[in-house]
């Protein structure tokens, strides 16, 4: 896939809220995609059909502009959400594995019936950056309540999901592969171990020849 996302929602680290605020005009920076979370579900009218809900979570820094002094770096959180259908074939067999916690959720059957969702993604491109009043902001805007432990550990700080001043929306290029995976059986056949019935050619004539011609 390759998607535009438009005017996603900067939520500043706390620290750097102030900065926003007081800032006359904002320059883009860089984008880093650090967690992604992948939900997979199956679709009850279309057998062997999945939905996978993708939500991406990444760092974006910024170049905020306050007035005539250098320029103040702001970093931040945008999250997109995206959702596709997938095949994923249909898994009617109960697998159980020796390794699996007696009366654990390990034993759920659920593990061998849903297939596995796999995504690739690459840093986004950011394309445009814009400042703006919260006056100007959008009506749909959603606040953020729950945040993955890894995804608050990259910033160090609380972040601020909500602010009477200035806010930040962001458009990312983001190139991405989203696949289903599941464990099949394969018949691979097996031969005996037999002797070779012609002798080797390659005698100390063959060593003295040209390595290339060999190689050729």
């Amino acid at each position: 896939d390759k998607d535009c996302i438009e005017d996603l929602r900067f939520y500043p680290a706390q620290n750097c809220q102030a900065v926003i605020d007081r800032a006359v005009s904002i320059k883009a920076g860089k984008a880093e995609l650090i967690y992604v979370y992948i939900d997979v579900e199956p679709i009850g009218f279309n057998r062997g059909f999945y939905t996978v809900d993708v939500r991406y979570y990444y760092k974006v820094t910024a170049d905020a502009f306050v007035g005539a002094a250098r320029p103040v770096e702001v970093c931040g959180l945008c999250v997109f959400d995206k959702r596709v259908i997938l095949f994923g074939s249909e898994g009617s067999a109960k697998v159980f594995t020796s390794d699996a916690r007696h009366g654990g959720e390990e034993e759920s059957a659920d593990r061998a019936n849903l297939p596995t969702a796999v995504v690739e993604a690459v840093d986004p491109i950011v394309l445009n950056m814009k400042l703006v009043d919260v006056c100007e902001c959008r009506p749909c805007d959603c606040e953020l309540t729950e945040l993955p432990p890894c995804v608050c550990a990259c910033f160090g700080c609380d972040l601020c999901f909500g602010s009477d001043g200035k806010r930040i929306y962001v458009t990312l290029g983001q190139f991405s592969i989203v696949r289903l995976e599941r464990d099949t059986q394969l018949l691979m056949p097996v031969y005996d171990y037999c002797m070779p019935e012609k002798e080797c050619a390659c005698g100390g004539e063959c060593c003295e020849e040209d390595p290339c011609e060999l190689f050729q």
